[in-house]
Order: C-alpha cells, then structure tokens, then sequence
C-alpha cells in the first residue's frame, strides 16, 4: 500500500526539536534567557565575563580560586603564533574581519597538534585556548589592514580590557569597559540558534572542535543572524538624525518596505529582557560620548515599531551603536560577537559529544519523476 500521506514541512525548522540542553532556555513567561538557569540579566550586571564563560563550560559560577585558575590558564595563551600572524598580513586589506576570522581560526586547528583530541578534557583546553587567541587575532588583523603593528597582549588585564588594549592601544574608561564586558555576557548563548546548530551538526559527524567553530563563523556572518548588529549602525547611519527618523520609519513601513534592522525576534515575541540592561549600557555610551542623537533616533524607531507592527527590538539594536560610541569600526561589531560565543558554541560541541547522533534530517523531494537517460545524438534542448 502507497503512503499518499504529504509530509509537514516546517521551513527554517521551526518549532522542531532536535535535541535537549541543559545549556541555556529562555522562561516563556518572563521572557528571560537563562544560562544554567542563571538570568542573563543578572550575569551581567554582577559578574565579569570570564565567569560566565566558565559557567557555560563547567555548569556553575567559580568560586574565587576556580577564578583565578581558569583567568591563569586563558591569560597566557593570548599570543599567537608568528606563523598565524604571517597568515593575517597576507589577507587582502578589504577582506570582511569575519572572512579572515574564519581562517585564522580554521589555521588555529592546523598548529594544534592534539586537534584528534575530542574528549571532554581536550575540547575544553582547545575551547580555553581559542577564548584566549580570538580577540588577539581580531585586534591585530584590524591593525594591520590599518596599516599600524599589532600590539601583544597582556595578562594582567581582563578579557575586555586586554582587547581595548590590543585594538586601541589603551584601555578606557571603567564605564566603557563595563559596558563592552557586560555585551559579551549577553552575546554569549542562546540555544539552538543558527550558528550553533551549525556547530552541533558538524560535530555530529564527529568532525573537530575546529571544523565546528569555523563553520559556526560562517553560519554568524550572515545578516539574519550576527551581522545584524552591523546592519543596525548601517541603518542608523543611513536615518542620520532624529528630524529624519520619522519619515525613514514610515517610508521602511509603506510599500517600499525596508528592512528595519534589530527588530524582532523568533524566539521573543513579547520583548527580549536582555534589551533593557543593554540599553541601559548603550544610553550610558551615549552620555559618554555625545551619542544623544542615536537615542533619539531609537526612541522614535521603537514607539512607531511597537504601534503599527507590534514589534521590540532584539539585542542587536542597542548593540549596534553602542559599539559604535566605543570606536569600534562597523565590520569589527560580528567578530565580536565571535569573541563572546566561542563559549556557547564550544559548550554545545561538547554536550553534542555526551550523545551524538548524526544529524541527518529528511527532504521532501519536488523535482522532476524519474526519467531515462537520453544518448547524446538523441538529447534534445530544454
């Protein structure tokens, strides 16, 4: 008997399980994404990234001397190689930051001799060393394509004041640096998004720790994903002033239909409670730095989202300019994101390890019936 049965489609995967975590979830009915059960929120307003970064990889905050060990160990292995750094002044000078990112990490896994090591033990030291080098690899590939020589790193600075240090040559104000640090902690995980599904279904294959990041950072590139952070600034650059803002977001609104970058989310659809505490950090950038026109510009783009389509923002909006009040150049906005979920995805290449199982999803096939093959003398043009 033929099954005449039509398959469900659920494009873009939505709403299919693939798999359980113990990773992060967001609580529906406060809208909260948790990290272990920890709110994101409160991560960031009373710990340092680093302890976040150790919480995804051990299951727990570390006590004091946990700290300090873990902080030890990632703090000297900042330095790359003369090898990697000879690969970063190669690079073409107008290649996008993600694209020699990518590479630099794929070239990460070329110097690593344990990289057939995937127990729990190994990934972790591979996860800890790419933490450590990632940012050092960002700041000296923005330094060279700019012409200036890179400046090593430190270890008696924090993750975040380190890169200050690396891409700018000091470190700034306390308040600057919390905000960044506080970034990281939000960027850090959420689920089974798109590049860390990727990540899980490369290393379903049993394919390396590397193998799975490189292609996670090809996933992260995309502007649905983590380019939307620089799509933001893009878009706030392109509205210019709040005198213009209101006609921008009509115009987007009406039939032409721009594309309102950092709006909306599929997995929040009654506003992201990261936004807030972000927001928070990015009016604090702005009082900083004379950026009072961006808040502006926000408010009126949020109050008319909100009327007509019923929209909040995500946390790529107050990201956007934020980082851009830092100094940061615009196509630097994704491989920082890269810098923080390093850790996330490292955290679910290892619980992929505790159980794999290849994923392997099915298609529905809507091509042309099968057919023969015609000789060539008697194949006629379509």
């Amino acid at each position: 008997m033929t099954d005449t049965t039509t398959p469900q489609i659920a494009k873009g995967l939505a709403g299919i399980y693939s798999d359980t975590s113990r990773i992060s979830k967001v609580f529906d009915e406060t809208n909260t994404l948790t990290y272990y059960g920890y709110p994101v929120q409160e991560l960031a307003e009373h710990c340092r990234f680093e302890e976040v970064a150790y919480l995804l990889w051990h299951g727990d905050l570390p006590t004091a001397d946990q700290l300090a060990a873990f902080e030890k160990q990632e703090r000297g292995q900042r330095a790359i190689s003369n090898a990697l750094m000879t690969v970063l002044r190669q690079f073409p000078k107008d290649a996008h930051p993600m694209d020699t990112l990518r590479t630099a990490v794929s070239f990460l896994g070329v110097e690593d001799v344990t990289w057939e090591d995937m127990s729990p033990a190994g990934n972790l030291q591979k996860s800890i060393r790419m933490l450590a080098k990632i940012p050092t690899i960002i700041a000296a590939d923005f330094r060279i394509r700019k012409g200036q020589e890179p400046i090593a790193p430190r270890e008696d600075l924090t993750l975040a004041e380190n890169f200050f240090h690396m891409y700018f040559g000091d470190v700034p104000d306390a308040r600057i640096v919390r905000c960044f640090d506080a970034s990281l902690t939000f960027y850090a995980e959420h689920s089974f998004n798109a590049s860390t599904f990727t990540a899980r279904t490369i290393t379903s294959s049993l394919s390396d720790i590397y193998s799975a990041v490189t292609g996670a950072i090809g996933s992260l590139k995309g502007p649905l994903h983590g380019g939307a952070n620089e799509a933001v600034m893009h878009m706030l650059l392109d509205i210019e002033s709040p005198e213009k803002a209101q006609a921008w977001i009509d115009e987007a609104l009406s039939e032409k239909k721009k594309l309102v970058m950092g709006f909306g989310h599929r997995v929040y659809k009654n506003g992201d409670s990261r936004v807030p505490y972000m927001t928070k950090y990015f009016h604090d950038m702005a009082a900083l730095k004379d950026g009072q026109k961006w808040i502006e510009i926000e408010n009126i783009l949020q109050k008319t989202m909100l009327e007509k389509k019923n929209i909040h923002p995500n946390l790529d909006y107050p990201v956007g300019p934020a980082y851009y009040l830092m100094g940061f150049e615009i196509p630097i906005f994704t491989p920082i994101f890269v810098m923080s979920r390093i850790t996330g995805w490292t955290a679910h290449i290892m619980e992929q390890l505790e159980d794999n199982k290849l994923l392997r999803p099915l298609s529905v096939y809507n091509g042309v019936p099968q057919r023969p093959v015609q000789p060539l003398d008697k194949r006629k043009a379509a």
